[in-house]
């Protein structure tokens, strides 16, 4: 739609202004619905069609509404309940508004503008009028008074006001080309009167009182969840109030998770995570998403061929390096199960419904990824522990691989025996939940102490025990190596340097595990410390000035994350360093031979010269491939038997052999 004409777009104009009143007051001053109904009613001969358009969105007689009901919690109740999609800002749908918009959440709290929510609704979820089809932004000055009283709070934490909310990207105010969004009863300041109120806009801190223990009300969460500025001497809220507030989720008494009390943030019951979290907009989860699918994909693909090369050679890996074909097929299953998440999406594995999973052990896809990413995953670790311990008892013990194969079941035992009780207790109590930024289900995603219980706790004794034993076979393998060299001799330094390469291997691939798992053991310790420190801003409006001022402790540092996925995965990519080697690309070879075909010429034979005619003798075995036994010596049993040749048929020619060459002729099978 485009506005020429400076009498139809002030008429235009006076029609909007009039509806605006009408949904700005009817929801929060019902009294004066009546007055403003009037000063509609009594325009609408001479205002056309726009007074009589639906307010609410509904459609128009035959047509179907491109408007929608306000679904985004913060902008719920501002004096209009219907938008459209996408907004000026690309968001396609109300939640990628929602969970971008939400960010701005301590700001409104804080009430550092009157104008702030007004502002960031108008222009996350605009207001939708059917027969109107332009945007409708909000009023440079509607953006100019929100910047002077929230700008300066932001910028003496470190924040800059964002440059998508310039105010002069927005139309001015009384401006008959462009129709925009102003709230009703403003008072437009000169430039004098901005630059004072974003002057005073700053609240100055005050001395803490001496004695004072102001804490969360009763009923609450029963801790302090006041803040004060660094040093312990300011702060900024003297009132404090923890509730479930946007952007979580209120548990409503009709939902099944009424009540629960695995249901909850920060102690706030029948208060629920969103799908998609909080902390973090659609371009890091989208890219999350990415992440995941390419190291799930290159693990999967590395172990892949390590499990293949075992299966093509499988006497080559015996113990006390056999684990590692076994650690490999376990994070084999753990890609598996990420990559399930990827091609499932988000929602189905780690969301129900608005909410992420809470105490999950009914949705099948759900369920699985959890169980092949931690059942498999523990089994790994126990796999690693098992593989420290063998090259312990090789190298320190000097035990056989024979010796060592002997207890393979009890390997095995513990392997998959351990991993399964661990994985039933967290299905019987319910402790999986969903991951707000991989999407997949896990166990203590929501609750620090399952957390600590189910994977923090195993992890670090697997990784202890591992090293313990992987130590001690190095040392014992430098002593080895010192007895030998001293030894002297071709042959001691010969196995010298197969030692070392052997320790250079074993070293490898021991850096390639517990560097991995040290860091995926770093950032899980990183995140139950930092977990309240996360949550209680969400929910205790006295966290907010700590909220501005550490922003680290405000959400998850996003790098942190991507390092805990990627190191996840990352010793299933390096398993395939034990098998880089020559003898793997000639199984590879042998396969392949195997598979699409080999050589049909004969094999080289060797012949007796010493028995009938040289000459003869050699045409028949090229002929014929005759295969002779040196004759015995004087005395043996078999010098009255003479040689005794054995007849290979020929591809071409296997029954023309000679009559007087086969007659009476014992094979060397039989005799």
């Amino acid at each position: 739609m485009s506005i020429s004409s400076p009498t139809f777009n002030n008429m235009f104009k006076a029609r909007a202004s009039v509806f605006w009143i009408l949904l700005l007051f009817e929801c929060s001053n019902a009294d004066l619905q009546p007055l403003v109904m009037a000063h509609a009613l009594s325009n609408e001969q001479t205002q056309g069609p726009l007074a009589n358009s639906k307010t609410h969105g509904a459609p128009s007689s035959g047509g179907s509404s491109r408007c929608e009901v306000i679904t985004i919690p913060m902008c719920r109740g501002i004096g209009y309940n219907v938008t459209s999609m996408p907004n000026e800002l690309n968001h396609d749908t109300q939640e990628e508004a929602g969970l971008e918009v939400h960010q701005f959440w301590p700001l409104v709290e804080i009430k550092c503008s009157p104008d702030l929510l007004f502002f960031l609704c108008s222009m996350y979820a605009p207001i939708c009028i059917e027969e109107y089809l332009q945007p409708l932004p909000p009023c440079q000055s509607v953006c100019e008074r929100a910047k002077a009283g929230c700008a300066p709070l932001m910028l003496s934490y470190g924040f800059s006001w964002p440059d998508k909310m310039a105010c002069d990207k927005f139309p001015q105010h009384n401006d008959p080309e462009n129709l925009c969004m102003e709230q009703p009863d403003h008072v437009d300041l000169s430039s004098h009167e901005l630059e004072t109120a974003s002057a005073s806009a700053v609240p100055k801190p005050t001395k803490k009182p001496s004695g004072s223990k102001k804490s969360c009300p009763a009923g609450k969460t029963g801790k302090q969840c006041k803040e004060s500025l660094p040093g312990g001497s300011f702060q900024f809220n003297t009132e404090c109030s923890c509730k479930c507030k946007p952007p979580l989720l209120a548990i409503q008494k009709e939902s099944q998770w009424y009540n629960r009390s695995s249901v909850s943030v920060a102690g706030i019951t029948n208060c629920a995570f969103p799908c998609h979290g909080v902390f973090f907009n659609p371009e890091e989860r989208e890219f999350a998403t990415l992440w995941i699918g390419l190291w799930s994909g290159l693990c999967c693909v590395s172990t892949l061929m390590t499990l293949t090369t075992f299966l093509i050679d499988t006497e080559r890996f015996k113990y006390p390096e056999r684990p590692i074909v076994f650690l490999s097929a376990c994070y084999f299953m753990v890609s598996i199960g990420y990559l399930i998440r990827v091609f499932l999406g988000h929602d189905r594995v780690a969301c129900d419904g608005l909410m992420i999973q809470y105490s999950a052990s009914g949705p099948i896809p759900c369920t699985l990824v959890f169980l092949l990413i931690y059942f498999f995953g523990m089994a790994s670790s126990i796999w690693w522990v098992v593989l420290s311990f063998t090259w312990f008892l090789a190298a320190g013990l000097k035990w056989g691989n024979e010796a060592i194969t002997s207890y393979s079941q009890c390997f095995h035992l513990a392997a998959w025996l351990i991993p399964t009780i661990k994985s039933i207790g967290v299905l019987v109590m319910a402790a999986v939940d969903g991951d707000p930024v991989a999407g997949i289900c896990y166990v203590g995603n929501q609750n620090a102490d399952n957390l600590r219980l189910f994977v923090l706790g195993p992890l670090m004794v697997y990784l202890f025990l591992g090293t313990s034993f992987l130590l001690g076979g190095f040392v014992s393998l430098f002593r080895i190596r010192n007895v030998i060299k001293q030894q002297g001799g071709l042959n001691g330094r010969s196995k010298a340097d197969k030692l070392e390469k052997l320790m250079i291997r074993i070293g490898i691939f021991s850096v390639l595990y517990t560097v991995p798992a040290t860091i995926v053991l770093a950032c899980h310790l990183y995140e139950t410390t930092f977990y309240l420190d996360w949550m209680k801003p969400l929910v205790c409006s006295c966290n907010e000035p700590a909220v501005l001022n550490h922003r680290t402790r405000f959400r998850p540092v996003y790098s942190v994350l991507m390092l805990k996925y990627f190191m996840t995965l990352a010793v299933g990519i390096t398993s395939g360093v034990w098998i880089w080697s020559s003898k793997t690309l000639g199984s590879w070879k042998r396969l392949w031979r195997k598979i699409f075909g080999s050589s049909t010429s004969p094999r080289p034979v060797l012949t007796n010269p010493g028995v009938g005619n040289p000459g003869q003798k050699r045409m028949l075995v090229k002929q014929y491939g005759i295969i002779t036994t040196p004759s015995p010596g004087p005395g043996a049993c078999g010098s009255l038997l003479g040689p005794l040749p054995h007849i290979v048929p020929n591809a071409h020619g296997a029954h023309h052999y000679p009559s007087h060459l086969v007659a009476n002729k014992t094979p060397l099978s039989h005799v």
